[in-house]
């Protein structure tokens, strides 16, 4: 019985994924769909999925960009500048002087906050090693945003439609208040196709933070670690730049931009696999309590913001 039910959980497995290529299937149903199946069964292969779920992301996000034009991508880029610029201080400076009140160390602070502030796991990868974070340090910040990517993957699109959000302005919300590039790209999708295009290209925007963030905090600590833009955001940029480019191969490009939009649903749906409950026990009391209050306060500012006409 053993080996017939470990038998069926990786067929079951490969089974749910291949469906999530089906155009019926959602963002959302794949995030909760792959949660549910590793909390229910168990994820057969969780290092593998996890190599897998990053890679297929930063292929997706560059067919997203065959979507787009570029002079769209430099205009709402250009646009997103000084409101990212002035988020990012922000939630650094919040999450500063919330970390005082919780009993973590300061690195693991830091790192939640740099990921809440830019691009999530992107964002402590990048800046772990600068910040010389211990194994354990980095795994629980990259617990806790996992974890508050997955609830607002599911949360933020029903509540762009109470706060009655335009597909605009949910997508610049969308961007400045969930935390990795994925959940942002997947509540984007599930909202419409102009807060997609809008929260792609503005999260990927504030991403480009990434670079002089660690560049800075590699200065200011002595630090020898080499500083790295993230090649997606530079595949991105070439797909759009490819859609301007060459029009007459409009109806190809459209058809990219299609392939990686299901193939971000497939992402999602590994991505939800690999929240499992060591992961939820690692994060620990004291990490997701300034997590949470943190993102309250970024998700909370910047849509009072963007209702209020500023952004």
């Amino acid at each position: 019985a053993t080996m017939t039910r470990e038998h069926i959980r990786p067929l079951l497995f490969v089974l749910l994924l291949a469906g999530c290529l089906l155009p019926i299937v959602g963002t959302g149903t794949a995030l909760t769909g792959g949660i549910l199946f590793s909390l229910v069964l168990g994820n057969p292969w969780p290092v593998r999925t996890a190599r897998w779920s990053r890679q297929l992301l930063q292929w997706a996000v560059v067919g997203l960009g065959f979507g787009l034009a570029i002079g769209e991508v430099w205009t709402v880029g250009r646009s997103s500048l000084g409101y990212s610029l002035v988020g990012i201080v922000v939630t650094l400076a919040l999450g500063w002087l919330l970390a005082r009140r919780f009993p973590l160390s300061g690195t693991t602070a830091a790192l939640i906050a740099c990921g809440t502030a830019i691009c999530g796991g992107s964002a402590i990868a990048a800046l772990a090693p600068v910040l010389r974070s211990r194994d354990d340090e980095t795994a629980v910040a990259l617990a806790t945003v996992f974890t508050l990517n997955a609830v607002a993957l599911l949360l933020f699109p029903p509540l762009g439609h109470l706060f009655d959000l335009s597909q605009q302005q949910f997508g610049i919300w969308a961007a400045l208040a969930i935390h990795d590039t994925s959940s942002v790209v997947g509540a984007a999708a599930a909202y419409g196709p102009q807060a997609l295009a809008t929260g792609t290209v503005v999260k990927l925007s504030r991403a480009l933070w990434i670079a002089p963030l660690a560049f800075a905090a590699a200065l200011y600590l002595k630090s020898e670690q080499r500083v790295r833009l993230p090649l997606f955001i530079v595949g991105f940029i070439a797909a759009a730049s490819l859609h301007a480019l060459l029009p007459q191969y409009a109806v190809l490009w459209q058809g990219l931009a299609g392939v990686a939009r299901q193939l971000l649903v497939v992402t999602l749906f590994l991505i939800g696999a690999g929240l499992n409950r060591a992961l939820l026990q690692r994060v620990g009391a004291a990490p997701l309590a300034l997590g949470i209050s943190l993102w309250l306060l970024v998700g909370s500012l910047s849509l009072a913001a963007i209702c209020a006409g500023w952004i």
